[in-house]
């Protein structure tokens, strides 16, 4: 039980880490690597494709588990710690109000989802003709 409580706080800490990294690539004072690399961690973390398709029995879901971890540790490394601090407040007040969205996000990724599923009903349509 105490491991589960472990993890779960972990995950927690995990989304957290991605908000504050969303929002310091928004701040002037992040510099351009560190909010390029902000960016990437955080499209990735939210992105329903991986680089490893989770339907790969235990590998599938190491990407997951150690590659946005990682991403996350080395992003708020390279972001400047008076902004991460600056951060930290915003998104714990964030939390407490209201949870963050970000709409226009999730339409493109519903988009490449439904483009995705178009270009496969084509694909099997002109292989099953």
């Amino acid at each position: 039980m105490n491991t589960l409580k472990k993890l779960k706080s972990f995950a927690k800490k995990l989304k957290q880490d991605l908000l504050v990294l969303y929002l310091s690539y928004k701040d002037p004072r992040t510099p351009m690597y560190a909010k390029v690399l902000a960016m990437c961690v955080v499209a990735y973390a939210f992105s329903p494709i991986d680089l490893i398709p989770d339907f790969i029995p235990i590998i599938g879901y190491l990407d997951d588990l150690i590659l946005v971890p990682f991403g996350i540790f080395l992003a708020l490394r390279v972001i400047p710690s008076d902004v991460l601090e600056e951060k930290r407040k915003m998104a714990i007040n964030m939390k407490k109000k209201d949870h963050p969205k970000n709409w226009f996000v999730g339409v493109i990724f519903i988009l490449i989802w439904i483009l995705l599923a178009v270009w496969a009903g084509k694909l099997l349509v002109g292989l099953f003709s």
